[in-house]
């Protein structure tokens, strides 16, 4: 009896929690649907906003999956490998290093926009194009990556794999891909994940490095709030929803399977 209790009340601790969350949702994307918010569902239900919005904004949403998936490419061209060296030198200079990779997580967005700009503003074609943006996403999420790779490289000996497969006469690059990658592989999964999500979702960092011609999903959506009916702001969420709720689940299952391999 008392455990039965004790899980009805984590049941609707929990159902709490989740409709505490998710009711906002569910009700700024219904104002995207409504002809007239003020005025409820009662008003009718349309698709004008979610039209007008794509044909806005169908650009901002193109760049940032544009954006996002560079990013995931750098973070994995460069972090896994920075996280393999990190993990088998070890010793201070390695985690002095570490720390200085995983700076960004203890800086705001913001400061580092500000960063960039000082150091690289003064490049016009650079600061006007969305690799400008690309590079300040890298800077945030690149712990993501090294840590999440280098926590895996934590649980299991492969340094000794790596001596083995040296042992056989296997080359730097086939250790690399063949023993390395498929034992970092959840890590790489989770790490995936995370960039992408945050690279998706990331305004602060983004707003101070965009001009008119480089804005991504969170700017554009920002702006339509500002701007615009409440309609339409609603209806760019609804979008924003559509397009990264389906992308997440898929990494997350993915990553899932990877895993259990």
């Amino acid at each position: 009896m008392r455990d039965r209790l004790i899980f009805a009340g984590q049941l609707g601790f929990t159902l709490l929690v989740a409709a505490f969350l998710v009711v906002p949702v569910v009700l700024s994307i219904s104002a995207g649907v409504t002809v007239n918010y003020f005025r409820g569902i009662q008003s009718g239900v349309t698709l004008q906003w979610v039209v007008q919005v794509w044909n806005l904004y169908a650009g901002e949403i193109g760049l940032s999956f544009l954006i996002a998936f560079a990013t995931l490419a750098v973070t994995l061209i460069v972090g896994v490998p920075a996280a393999y060296g990190l993990h088998v030198k070890g010793g201070r200079l390695s985690r002095v290093i570490e720390e200085i990779i995983t700076l960004p997580l203890a800086i705001p967005g913001l400061a580092i926009a500000l960063a960039l700009l000082l150091t690289y503003g003064g490049f016009g074609g650079f600061r006007q194009s969305w690799l400008f943006i690309l590079t300040g996403h890298v800077v945030f999420t690149m712990p993501f990556m090294v840590r999440s790779v280098m926590a895996v490289f934590a649980s299991v000996d492969i340094k000794t794999l790596d001596e083995g497969a040296a042992s056989l006469g296997a080359s730097p690059w086939t250790r690399f891909c063949n023993v390395i990658v498929p034992n970092a592989m959840p890590g790489i999964l989770a790490g995936s994940l995370m960039v992408v999500t945050l690279s998706l979702g990331e305004f602060n960092l983004t707003w101070m490095l965009h001009t008119p011609l480089t804005k991504t999903l969170p700017v554009g959506l920002a702006d339509s709030y500002a701007s615009m009916r409440l309609e339409v702001a609603s209806a760019y969420t609804l979008i924003f929803f559509i397009m990264i709720v389906p992308l997440l689940v898929a990494m997350q299952m993915f990553a899932e399977k990877g895993e259990k391999k």
